[in-house]
């Protein structure tokens, strides 16, 4: 029997182990989609305990908790940080084969040095460790960052953001991490929300431009994206239902714009007709400015309308979606193919069923202006486990090239989710060393080794120009 998580966790073949430990362990981490606040990078915060690092704004952990039954109130309530550390505590114990279990406890043994596993027995000695640790100088944020080995960071940030914080950090010279702003303009194409006019007025006033009309719109949004290219961006990100493409003349698309900013409620085609329409004019900026370009899209958002109202957006009750895009997919892809437009671009569907459909779209779409340009996302959200990582990994390698995969992704809030890295790479190294050592890929150093640095840090540092 093996040791619980050991420093050969994950790995079964000795080629994996010394893919693992010998290249990927030691490879830089680019971090190019994450949610966390820079503002807390550049204030450099220091948490007063493990569970305002651990389970503040966590929905992945309070989606488990409502599992086991355990009230609001020790989730996002009025209970103290310990008692909901317990109930975290009891929750994790029955965890198991949960991706949670194994990014916890990575995460206490990286950070905090703890090498035995949280239970509700074990919560009182684990509180007091990790606390403990967190009054070690290096256990701020920046020296999370740094101990974690992390080059580069991509935030994600509104079109009206100031990005105050990201102008303050790149003059720093105390700290070496990058930080990126990365645009993500949801609230302009998101044209059916109800604050969808009210967000209008932000944008025109911090853009300087008047927004009446629809091509004014668009070049507020294009002003904006200079500011966000000054300040170092080179990367979109879309928070999608689905992706559309429905075409619409001049004429109808100022017509639904001037429906929408007199109050009147439009109808799905004529909403997917405005979407379509942003979503073709960015993707021309993208392209002019060499950005990257992320499409996020099958998640059925909000699923429980009570807890919504009473907690939010993104607090536990989403689910994955099965519309099915393909068609759409392309039928946009195309569009911009077409018009010689079409940027790099990253696809994540939350769906695991959509696998294979991307790989086999995205190999319609590549060309030599870049190496792996249409790329299919690492395995995200409900997705990114042991199995989804495996199973996206195969479906990629079977119907493209692996070897120009960008690889991982942190997609947090939080500050110690950097071992997501490290468990993408073990499950990574596992996966090639299996094939290698069945005979399904030569035993050849020089070249195992060129794909594993470059899924783990040299493709990305490419593809997106860093």
């Amino acid at each position: 029997m093996k040791n619980f998580m050991d420093e050969d966790f994950l790995l079964h073949s000795e080629t994996a182990k010394r893919l693992y430990h010998e290249i990927a362990s030691k490879m830089p981490i680019i971090d190019y989609h994450c949610h966390i606040d820079p503002k807390e990078i550049y204030e450099d915060r220091r948490f007063d305990n493990i569970t305002q690092v651990w389970l503040g704004g966590d929905h992945y952990k309070w989606r488990q908790m409502r599992s086991n039954g355990i009230s609001e109130r020790y989730i996002t309530g009025d209970a103290t940080d310990y008692e909901k550390f317990q109930k975290w505590a009891e929750t994790l114990e029955k965890a198991i084969g949960n991706p949670l279990y194994h990014w916890s406890h990575l995460e206490l043994k990286r950070y905090f040095n703890y090498e035995g596993h949280l239970c509700s027995d074990t919560a009182q000695e684990v509180w007091e460790i990790c606390n403990q640790r967190l009054h070690d100088k290096d256990m701020t944020v920046r020296g999370i960052i740094s101990q974690s080995n992390v080059e580069i960071i991509c935030t994600t940030d509104d079109p009206i953001d100031d990005l105050k914080w990201h102008e303050l950090l790149a003059s720093d010279d105390s700290f070496d991490t990058k930080v990126l702003p990365a645009w993500r303009p949801d609230k302009a194409i998101n044209i059916e929300k109800e604050d969808f006019v009210d967000y209008l007025s932000k944008l025109s006033a911090v853009s300087q431009i008047k927004i009446n009309s629809f091509p004014s719109l668009i070049d507020a949004l294009r002003a904006r994206m200079d500011y966000f290219d000054k300040h170092g961006c080179k990367v979109s990100d879309h928070g999608l239902d689905y992706v559309c493409y429905v075409e619409a003349g001049k004429e109808e698309l100022e017509e639904i714009f001037q429906k929408r900013l007199s109050g009147h409620q439009l109808s799905s085609h004529e909403i997917d007709a405005y979407k379509t329409a942003c979503m073709c004019a960015f993707a021309k900026e993208y392209h002019k400015r060499g950005w990257v370009m992320q499409l996020h899209y099958g998640a059925a958002r909000n699923l429980n309308q009570k807890m919504f109202k009473k907690l939010g957006p993104d607090t536990g009750f989403d689910a994955i979606s099965t519309y099915a895009s393909s068609q759409q997919l392309a039928a946009y892809l195309n569009h911009l193919a077409f018009h010689d437009c079409l940027p790099k671009t990253i696809l994540y569907s939350l769906n695991p069923s959509d696998n294979a459909m991307i790989g086999s779209v995205i190999g319609c779409f590549q060309d030599e202006s870049a190496i792996g340009k249409i790329q299919q996302g690492s395995a995200w959200w409900f997705n990114d486990h042991k199995a989804g990582m495996i199973e996206q990994m195969t479906s990629l390698a079977n119907l493209g090239l692996l070897g120009n995969f960008i690889g991982m992704l942190t997609d947090s809030r939080s500050f110690l989710s950097y071992t997501r890295h490290e468990y993408f790479r073990r499950i990574l190294c596992d996966l090639i060393g299996t094939w290698v050592e069945n005979g399904e890929y030569p035993d050849d150093e020089k070249a195992l080794e060129k794909i594993i640095r470059g899924i783990c840090y040299e493709n990305c540092k490419q593809y997106f120009g860093f």
